[in-house]
């Protein structure tokens, strides 16, 4: 007969098995905990990824199922003395403790680089399993694996992956449902991505791709093949009944939403767009666990292991040393990468913080709504933009300029605001969003920079703008003229960024995102500490000077920023 878990005292005395359970719950907890918190910053700002918040709850309650059935652990004596499996064991928990460390230094300067969240949820995958195979050997290690994987579905897909699949779920889906709606009478065009209708165009975005619940879906399948514990064949047909459920019926919502548009009017795809998103998640949630208890019942047995499950994981091979060994390298790599990113920030001294006071009286003016896919992007934690007519001309603010430039009557002004707090971003990720990137993107041409220049707002703040001018010609109309100025605050900058710095840092290239920039990120000890972006464009039919544009930014400027503490 077994002892009883209070009484055990043969192999480890109370004390050394109290001490084992507690550095045992503390090293996973810590381990789990890091690699969730930095995941949850893509489930928070990417819609496709939301439903990563629920994954640590499924994979947890999973490994609570499996507990219930457990096999016997290995018999210490028959596996723990060959020394190669051991060796083997320890040799990989090595590898995988000591990447935690740059793992964790590049994560801090670059949070949204994908291969970096796959490189850390594979070590804490590796060292979990290590720790169950240390426990309960082989039995263990197949019997649990599955549980503590499950994580992986919330990791967010490389971009080399998921563009193309993107791109071509988009263009099928624009296909299939610009054929489909042709069929029901109702005349469609298909642009690229675009179906274009007697109403006008309906895009089909990142969303009505189908990737958001095709990623569902597998998540679904996985979960409901587990919970009834299916074959492998079984679960690779419940996983395709999943993924096929999803894209059809996400093509019956891009078909219902073009039907919309062009029966009423495009606000109307707007209002629709959402709910049929959610009513395809739940679609595809009730049917896969249809399909699921189709294709059989749970096979689990009733029997439960008669040793101490609890005792087996703190009698595994890994001893008190071991474990309080890897606890404190857990927590050296914490401490030790927040400290060599504060050591950087020691001549860091707190701009001035502003915001904007909308001037919601100009002419036209109303907000713009800013696209999701833009979001999950830019990932910014607040964002504004509007548009409003400028009719009046500019002040003269400096004595020395004499304005005699040739105006047109009315200007399109174009402001975007967005605010990134400190923490999950990468600095570099504001750059994503500048005038010489976002507009050639759209048809414009760039046929100027004329560099940085200081705008002041009141008493000595200054902001500083880069000003880029572009051209654009269409074939029915005549040519327009866009003055774009760029200004990226930085919350926390070198002392002396309030002239020389902070400018330096407005006239670099947009950020290509190599390899190159991201190590440099990681060896100037560059995390981001909060940011703010605003841009402002004037578009115009008629030509704009250069003298004329940068003296509308300064009235603009002194009259909608405002300083704050």
């Amino acid at each position: 007969m077994p002892k009883a878990f209070g009484t055990e005292t043969s192999s480890v005395s109370r004390s050394d098995f109290s001490a084992r359970f507690m550095l045992s719950f503390l090293f996973l907890a810590g381990l789990w905990f890091v690699l969730c918190r930095q995941l949850s910053g893509e489930w928070s700002v990417n819609g496709q990824y939301n439903f990563g918040w629920f994954v640590p709850f499924f994979a947890l309650y999973l490994f609570w199922f499996r507990w219930q059935d457990r096999p016997e652990p290995a018999v210490r004596g028959k596996w723990s003395l060959i020394s190669g499996q051991r060796l083997v064991a320890l040799a990989i928990g090595l590898i995988a403790l000591l990447l935690l460390l740059p793992v964790r230094l590049f994560e801090i300067a670059n949070p949204e680089w994908r291969p970096l969240a796959w490189i850390h949820t594979a070590v804490v995958v590796t060292l979990t399993l290590l720790f169950i195979w240390c426990a309960g050997g082989r039995p263990w290690l197949r019997h649990f694996a599955f549980p503590i994987a499950f994580i992986f579905v919330a990791v967010p897909w490389v971009s080399p992956v998921e563009g193309p699949i993107i791109q071509g779920l988009m263009r099928a889906v624009a296909r299939v449902a610009a054929e489909t709606v042709m069929l029901l009478g109702i005349p469609a065009h298909l642009e690229g991505n675009l179906v274009r209708v007697s109403n006008g165009l309906v895009g089909v975005n990142e969303a009505c791709s189908g990737i958001r619940s095709l990623q569902t879906s597998l998540m679904i399948g996985l979960l409901f093949g587990e919970l009834k514990r299916l074959s492998i064949l079984r679960r690779a047909a419940l996983i395709a009944g999943a993924v096929g459920i999803a894209l059809f019926a996400n093509f019956l919502r891009a078909v219902f939403l073009v039907r919309v548009a062009a029966t009423k009017n495009i606000s109307e795809v707007t209002r629709w767009h959402d709910i049929a998103g959610y009513t395809i998640v739940a679609l595809v949630f009730v049917d896969t666990l249809g399909l699921a208890y189709l294709l059989g019942r749970s096979k689990v047995g009733s029997q439960k292991s008669e040793t101490s499950g609890l005792s087996s994981v703190v009698r595994g091979q890994l001893g008190t040393p071991c474990l309080a060994a890897a606890l404190c390298w857990l927590v050296i790599v914490e401490i030790g990468t927040a400290a060599w990113y504060r050591v950087h920030e020691g001549n860091l001294v707190s701009g001035t913080r502003w915001s904007v006071q909308w001037p919601e009286q100009a002419p036209n003016f109303h907000k713009l709504k800013i696209d999701e896919a833009i979001r999950s992007v830019l990932r910014f934690d607040e964002g504004e933009a509007a548009v409003w007519t400028v009719t009046r001309p500019p002040k003269v603010f400096e004595e020395s300029v004499k304005f005699n430039s040739s105006r047109p009557n009315n200007i399109s002004c174009f402001l975007y605001l967005f605010r990134w707090k400190p923490g999950r971003n990468s600095a570099l990720l504001a750059n994503l969003h500048r005038p010489d990137v976002c507009l050639p993107a759209i048809g414009w041409s760039e046929v100027a920079d004329t560099g940085v220049r200081n705008y002041p707002v009141i008493g000595s703040f200054e902001l500083p703008f880069r000003h880029f001018e572009f051209h654009r010609a269409f074939e029915n109309s005549g040519p327009q003229t866009a003055h774009a100025f760029y200004c990226l605050w930085e919350d926390r900058a070198p002392e002396l960024s309030a002239a020389g710095a902070k400018s330096l840092l407005m006239s670099g290239s947009p950020s290509s995102w190599t390899r190159a920039e991201r190590l440099r990120a990681v060896l100037d000890g560059r995390r981001h500490l909060g940011q703010q972006l605003i841009e402002v464009v004037f578009i115009s039919d008629e030509p704009v000077s250069t003298t004329d544009a940068e003296l509308r930014l300064g009235d603009l400027v002194r009259d909608i920023v405002v300083s704050r503490k």
